[in-house]
């Protein structure tokens, strides 16, 4: 077993540019916590099995759901319940913290172009 490390979000958020392609930065229970960068819109998706913790590290976040619009800025989180279909919308760059299982797709029970199977550790 590895051992246990302390994490630098900064450190490790600076280590890539692209929008909307997570990173693992982490493992623990059956979970992964990811890091990424937004902007501009994600698109409509859902996760049939899977909640999904949005945690705002900085910048301003909007979750569309189909009944409103969540907004989120620095140090909030919004954990998106199993079956609800939504969509990131980032205006400007956000940085952010997902923590969901690993076997949550970014693009839910759609594969499409933006669809990234194989997440690359950080």
């Amino acid at each position: 077993m590895a051992e246990p490390a302390v994490v630098n979000l900064k450190e490790k958020l600076a280590l890539f540019s692209d929008h909307w392609s997570p990173r693992i930065a982490g493992e623990l229970n059956g979970q992964y916590v990811k890091l990424a960068k937004l902007q501009g819109e994600f698109i409509w998706h859902r996760h049939p099995e899977e909640d999904e913790l949005f945690l705002v590290l900085s910048g301003e976040l909007e979750l569309h759901l189909r009944d409103r619009t969540v907004r989120l800025r620095e140090g909030e989180f919004f954990i998106v319940p199993r079956g609800v279909e939504h969509k990131p919308v980032a205006r400007e760059e956000v940085h952010i913290l997902l923590l969901e299982p690993v076997t949550t797709r970014n693009t839910g029970d759609t594969v499409n172009e933006r669809t990234v199977e194989d997440l690359p550790w950080i």
